[in-house]
């Protein structure tokens, strides 16, 4: 309370300040209040040319050292392939979680045999994939709400999932659906992360076989995945997960119901035309040829309905996933389609579950769907087949309300107090509206706050739970142009932190220079409860649990069985030992290294010159890496983290005799 009182008094004293200034009046280079107020704060706003609002603002978001901020976001990394976690309100970079590539400082994919293993989880074909274009992340939720326990997120290049911890940050599965190449609508997670919801981007034929481009029609299909995800094991289990086949439209993204719509997914599509490009064959660009019809279709299915199919074994097996094809999710009441408008890139259910909301790039509409109406209609069978078979509802009985917005509306987001909020591509602006219930004349236009620049998605503070927060909003802008220093051609995306309570405004630009945000979820920070230090020492991060290879103070050793030599390391502040290790030109190298720290913070890394290995060990975990010594030859190994006053001593020799 006393802080708030301080913060109060130099905000009221330093806008009175500012205001007088600015009307001419006299005002003191230097204030002194009781309280301890700076005596030269006036001084630096004025040397700064410093507004009240840009005073407000900082007041807003500044977090002292030491003290935490009030949540996390997540947000993809774009084509780094990452996870970006930030800090609200402070907007600062908390870690760059390591997905679908590689990273050196994280020992992530570089040595390291266990996050081998799990980046080899999605190589396609004898392709070794090391690379990513990650796009939605999705926090695991119970009754719809995050837990925390939980993110997911999806790989747009290689249609990929993975699974990151959210007890140590952490990504430990990446699965590859077999059947399509590429995904957007993906991940988005039902109530209760029973399933991860996948959905294909660019239509393929199954296991994107060759088929001629001219067959795109009678060959080429799309899909909607539900990966299944044990909570106890923390895996998806592909096993237990299926597809349901879908016309080969572009799934864009992806939604699931709550509440009133549990047990219902949502994908919105466009490429309804079916157009195949041919550019220099004389046929239109592909943005107009995918953009020629004044409608497009969402993709309504019933997932828990295609849950009992697949267990009554009303299903195809192809390449080793079980799929529901077009014909029986028509029969069985799976999936129906509805028109929505053209090319559009956003479907999101209101918190109570009652509404979907979708946006169409090209038009300036939000269109409400209610769903009741979508079950009445198909109650009524007011539908008529698409070219596929798969019923298309009648749209007047199934959309409940449109709310002009501006151009380029993408994807919208909810704050608990009857509002939505629509990110607006070409007018570079959010919308802010409200929500009618089941009035279509209460839907309305708020108002509209510029952003800088061409904003893609933005994240409400858990803003597409069945319970938002309402506080904070931020804009993931595609542009920066003149927001921050300049750093040559390729300029950084710019996140803009905004406060909602009342009327919108922007309280910070952050500079993302980390791949291309796309989207973000943003959760309270008390619902996750992340470790300092592994459970046991000898700790396999992967596998949770200790490590066969788990060696104590005392139990190093090196073994030999022929060119087989297996090394039992440790590292504590501030020596690894064997610091000395001798070795024949042609060994097969197996290393183990147990950090047997018990301390907070007390991280040991490890490389090893002449050869690509990069390794972080956590306090009491054991990592694991191996290695063909191929080249005679003298060599250094050392800790890469600075641990202690003699962390450059923490170093050994390697000698591989000729």
């Amino acid at each position: 309370m006393k802080r708030l009182i301080l913060l109060t008094m130099i905000l009221l004293l330093l806008v009175s300040a500012l205001a007088g200034c600015s009307k001419g009046k006299e005002t003191p280079t230097a204030v002194v209040a009781e309280g301890g107020l700076p005596a030269d704060a006036m001084a630096i706003a004025q040397e700064r040319g410093l507004t009240p609002a840009d005073i407000n603002a900082a007041l807003k978001t500044f977090v002292p050292s030491g003290k935490w901020d009030d949540y996390y976001m997540f947000t993809s990394g774009g084509h780094s392939g990452n996870l970006i976690v930030i800090g609200i309100p402070s907007m600062r970079i908390l870690k760059n979680i390591a997905v679908f590539t590689p990273e050196a400082w994280q020992g992530y994919g570089i040595g390291d045999l266990g996050s081998e293993a799990v980046l080899d989880g999605g190589n396609v074909d004898d392709v070794k994939i090391r690379m990513g274009d990650s796009h939605h992340p999705a926090l695991s939720e119970t009754a719809g709400d995050y837990d925390g326990q939980w993110v997911f997120i999806n790989d747009k290049a290689s249609a990929r999932v993975a699974v990151i911890d959210l007890r140590d940050f952490r990504t430990k599965q990446i699965v590859k659906d077999p059947n399509i190449i590429s995904n957007h609508g993906s991940t988005f997670v039902t109530p209760n992360t029973e399933y991860v919801i996948q959905g294909t981007q660019y239509a393929v034929p199954m296991g994107w076989e060759y088929a001629p481009i001219e067959n795109y029609k009678e060959e080429y299909r799309a899909v909607i995945t539900l990966w299944k995800f044990d909570r106890d094991k923390g895996r998806i289990i592909p096993e237990e997960s299926f597809s349901i086949e879908v016309p080969p439209y572009w799934q864009d993204l992806c939604d699931a119901g709550k509440l009133v719509s549990e047990g219902w997914g949502f994908c919105n599509s466009f490429n309804t035309e079916l157009f195949t490009g041919g550019n220099m064959q004389g046929n239109p660009q592909f943005e107009s040829g995918v953009s020629q019809r004044d409608m497009d279709y969402l993709h309504i299915f019933n997932w828990k309905k295609a849950a009992e199919v697949i267990a009554a074994g009303k299903y195809e097996e192809i390449n080793g996933m079980r799929v529901i094809r077009i014909p029986t999710a028509v029969e069985e009441g799976i999936l129906y389609l509805a028109p929505e408008p053209k090319s559009p890139h956003g479907v999101d259910v209101t918190p109570d579950g009652k509404y979907i909301v979708v946006a169409g790039k090209l038009d300036p509409h939000v269109t409400v769907y209610a769903m009741n109406k979508i079950e009445q209609a198909i109650a009524d069978k007011k539908w008529a087949p698409d070219e596929f078979g798969v019923p298309v509802l009648d749209f007047d009985s199934v959309m409940l309300a449109q709310v002009e917005l501006g151009l380029g509306p993408l994807h919208t987001q909810f704050d608990g107090q009857g509002n939505a909020y629509t990110s607006l591509f070409l007018d570079s602006a959010l919308a802010k509206w409200k929500l009618g219930g089941d009035d279509p004349a209460a839907y309305a236009l708020l108002e509209k706050t510029p952003v800088q620049y061409n904003v893609g998605h933005i994240a409400a503070a858990e803003g597409d739970t069945v319970s938002p927060d309402g506080k904070y909003l931020v804009a993931l802008n595609k542009w920066a142009l003149d927001r921050f220093l300049p750093v040559g051609p390729l300029l950084p995306q710019n996140l803009q932190l905004m406060d909602i309570t009342g009327s919108p405004q922007v309280i910070y630009d952050m500079a993302m220079g980390v791949g291309e945000p796309h989207y973000a979820q943003i959760v309270k920070a008390d619902k996750l409860s992340p470790i300092n230090v592994y459970p046991e020492i000898g700790w396999d991060p992967i596998e949770w649990k200790v490590s066969e290879f788990a060696t104590k103070a005392g139990e190093e050793r090196i073994e030999r069985d022929g060119n087989q030599v297996t090394i039992f390391s440790t590292s504590i502040r501030s020596h690894l030992t064997p610091d000395r290790i001798e070795l024949k030109q042609g060994d097969h190298v197996t290393w183990h290294i147990t950090n047997i720290e018990t301390a907070h913070d007390a991280v040991h890394g490890f490389q090893l010159g002449g050869q690509n290995v990069s390794l972080s060990i956590e306090p009491s975990a054991t990592v694991s890496f191996e290695f063909d010594a191929n080249n005679s030859g003298t060599y250094a190994y050392y800790c890469t983290e600075f641990c202690s006053a003699l962390h450059l001593e923490m170093m050994g020799y390697m000698l591989v005799a000729p």
